[in-house]
């Protein structure tokens, strides 16, 4: 499933290839992909796309007509892609909704999803206030250290639970808990309370170069996962514990990473990663 890393790079490419243009129409071939506002539809006919942003793993543009202004929400869920490459595309019975575009470098863009468990929402600002508020806690990119520390302190239950809860730190999955996770040496299971305030920051600090370094390579492409232009990504190729069950610790422990299966896969050194 894309994450932060991966939604932040369709945020910038759509911010260097969308941004500025004009919406002539949006053609929707399945409704049910619309979860909210398919009715405001005709209303994004001859807006202009004035930014795109990042909210958690969700890609969000904002468009203007006249004095009005609403937004188009876009949940990747696990296999949605967000295309403006059209040699790109998979298969074309997946392209759920189509987004012809005028005055700008690309003349379209396609929310192709074969899965089908993201969705969109057309809203307006206060439905987007309200949308906000019900499904994202804090950025991992804007808290500060000493926020990070009292979230995680306040909670009783597993660190990766923590970290994976999208109401308290947004647009963190599997893949980087896992990966942050490890490199901090901090097991999955340790119960966020009773770390130290020392490995707490510690936690914060990895978990920020790991996003940033997943970013500047383009994300994770486990499955599916292409970047707008068609690209996929590369930061896969410097997972150190994802999905790597039975490989040598890359720490050079002498021990072997191991598999915890609960409601998502946890990656493990039983050696390096403490409690």
């Amino acid at each position: 499933m894309p994450e932060l890393p991966e939604a932040e790079v369709v945020r910038r490419q759509l911010h260097a290839a969308v941004v500025g243009a004009t919406i002539n129409h949006i053609r929707v071939g399945r409704e049910d992909m619309i979860r909210q506002g398919i009715e405001s539809l005709a209303w994004y006919s001859g807006s202009r796309v004035t930014e795109a942003q990042r909210h958690g793993k969700s890609v969000v543009l904002i468009c203007e007509r006249g004095t009005g202004k609403r937004v188009v929400v876009v949940e990747l869920g696990m296999t949605g892609l967000l295309l403006f490459a059209r040699e790109a595309i998979p298969s074309a019975k997946h392209v759920h909704v189509m987004m012809s575009l005028a005055n700008g470098p690309q003349p379209a863009l396609w929310y192709w999803n074969a899965r089908r468990f993201g969705r969109l929402y057309l809203l307006d600002r206060n439905d987007w206030k309200a949308y906000r508020q019900r499904r994202f806690g804090s950025d991992p990119f804007t808290m500060t250290s000493d926020e990070f520390v009292d979230l995680i302190k306040s909670c009783r239950g597993r660190i990766k639970a923590v970290l994976l809860n999208q109401r308290r730190i947004a647009g963190i999955g599997n893949i980087y808990a896992n990966e942050a996770l490890f490199r901090a040496g901090i097991h999955p299971y340790a119960r966020g309370r009773r770390l130290s305030k020392t490995r707490i920051r510690a936690l914060f600090e990895t978990l920020q170069r790991v996003l940033k370094e997943a970013i500047l390579r383009g994300g994770s492409s486990i499955r599916s996962f292409v970047a707008p232009d068609g690209q996929p990504g590369q930061f896969q190729r410097r997972h150190l514990v994802y999905q790597k069950t039975g490989a040598p610790c890359p720490a050079g422990c002498g021990n072997r990473i191991r598999v915890l299966m609960d409601e998502r896969s946890s990656f493990v050194c039983p050696t390096c990663q403490k409690r």
